[in-house]
């Protein structure tokens, strides 16, 4: 059954996103189809399923398995909970900086081109780091520390790439001590990254596109007289854990939140968002094949990283990093936080738990708990158990899937899966509300 307003306006009764592959498959890359088929799926019975059995009174839930996919928002719940905790207690207990390295707009386009793309994003994370590594190597004489996170987006779903970086305010000195700082030269690092990101476009993009972008380069130069906008602020007593939060939120999840959706009726999509200029709340109108493009150009290429380490934060050297700020750590009685002993990944049962304060795995006949009892997962279009705890368990989850493959069950599941949508989604509905709440000319 859809669970999210995304699911249906990509795969209801208008089929639009196979008209979209229809018009533009050849122009798709392959792990955006990926992505989006697991996303189809996801939250699907007929796809996959755990059986869980009450060890009282043996009742029997089916739980719908999950795709776990880059673009599904209903997995990504929690995920960015998780990323921020790990990294927080990954990381040294020493004063942190926030920095964001933009681009000029009219370079945006460049860092879409498919045979360019990956290279040239990873190539914007390396040089964000290289810079203010090497300005502070060069004014403090010290090994910093940086973990880099890509944006892609905008809050109109525009391609805006941009480097949010999290900065140890201290580096580790050439005699292996730690020195502590309160300064980042804002201005050279300006001119520094808008030199590092034109090279970078040069040495990326082969003689006859380079000539192809070079007065797009040009304009980029001169439009900005003081380099491309850095946000480094002089001082920042951000808390780490929630600036980690709040960079997850775009890193673990979609490029638009479900709740900002405000109105789709089969041909447009109205959806909210914050102007930056004026600190207002607006509203912007797009027709569906220009939502889903705009949607799918943020999915990631495969193996494609979006959160990487430099300096004392580099995992090759992190083990001798932690022994130094340990030394470091206890003199200023800190701690440097162990990972093992401090995080552990939230199970479905405890996030269930602290989202909507029940325990999904108590049974409310007997009070006593659920037990997973197998697993039955979808090949070639058909159910098939992957595991059973014992023999009745299986014999159980056959008799199962027989009764999903049938006809009779397969209607009743549209059925229920179309009153769903009319109790859920009521568009023409909305859309008149949301009208008649316009103020009048």
């Amino acid at each position: 059954m859809k669970k999210n307003i995304l699911q249906t306006i990509f795969f209801d009764k208008h089929q639009n996103w196979a008209k979209f592959l229809k018009n533009h498959g050849r122009r798709i890359r392959p792990v955006v189809k990926k992505e989006v088929a697991k996303f189809e799926s996801c939250g699907d019975i007929r796809k996959g399923y755990r059986l869980f059995v009450c060890e009282g009174c043996h009742n029997t839930k089916l739980i719908a398995l999950k795709c776990k996919g880059k673009f599904c928002p209903t997995c990504a719940v929690g995920e960015s909970q998780r990323w921020s905790d790990l990294v927080a207690h990954d990381m040294f207990a020493v004063n942190h900086r926030h920095v964001i390295f933009t681009i000029d707009e009219g370079l945006r386009e460049i860092f879409l081109m498919d045979k360019y793309r990956s290279v040239l994003l990873k190539g914007l994370m390396d040089e964000a780091a290289r810079v203010v590594l090497e300005a502070l190597g060069k004014n403090r004489k010290v090994q910093g520390g940086v973990v880099a996170a890509l944006h892609t987006f905008g809050s109109k779903l525009e391609f805006n790439p941009h480097v949010h970086m999290v900065v140890t305010m201290g580096g580790i000195t050439p005699d292996g001590q730690w020195k502590t700082y309160d300064y980042l030269p804002y201005k050279r690092l300006r001119v520094y990254w808008q030199n590092a990101v034109l090279k970078l476009i040069r040495r990326t993009l082969s003689p006859w596109d380079k000539k192809r972008v070079q007065p797009r380069l040009q304009r980029a130069y001169k439009a900005n007289a003081e380099g491309f906008y850095v946000n480094a602020p002089k001082r920042s007593r951000t808390h780490l854990k929630g600036l980690l939060k709040y960079i997850s939120r775009y890193m673990k999840r979609g490029p638009i939140a479900m709740d900002r959706i405000v109105m789709y009726d089969g041909e447009s999509v109205l959806f909210s968002y914050k102007d930056k200029r004026t600190n207002r709340k607006e509203t912007h109108l797009m027709s569906v094949e220009a939502f889903i493009e705009a949607l799918i150009r943020h999915i990631p290429d495969r193996h494609f990283k979006t959160i990487r380490r430099y300096g004392i934060y580099s995992r090759r050297i992190k083990t001798l990093m932690k022994q130094v700020m340990a030394v470091y750590q206890k003199a200023v009685r800190r701690r440097l936080v162990e990972l093992k002993q401090v995080m552990r990944v939230k199970s479905w049962t405890e996030k269930t738990v602290e989202v909507f304060g029940y325990d999904p795995l108590k049974c409310s006949d007997c009070g006593e708990l659920f037990e997973i009892m197998g697993t039955s997962v979808a090949k070639n279009g058909r159910l098939k158990v992957q595991y059973a705890k014992d023999r009745q368990a299986r014999h159980y989850m056959l008799e199962v899937n027989q009764n999903i493959a049938k006809e009779a069950y397969q209607t009743k599941y549209k059925q229920a899966e179309a009153a769903y949508d009319r109790c859920r989604f009521s568009w023409e509905r909305q859309r008149r509300i949301y009208l008649s709440e316009m103020p009048q000319a």
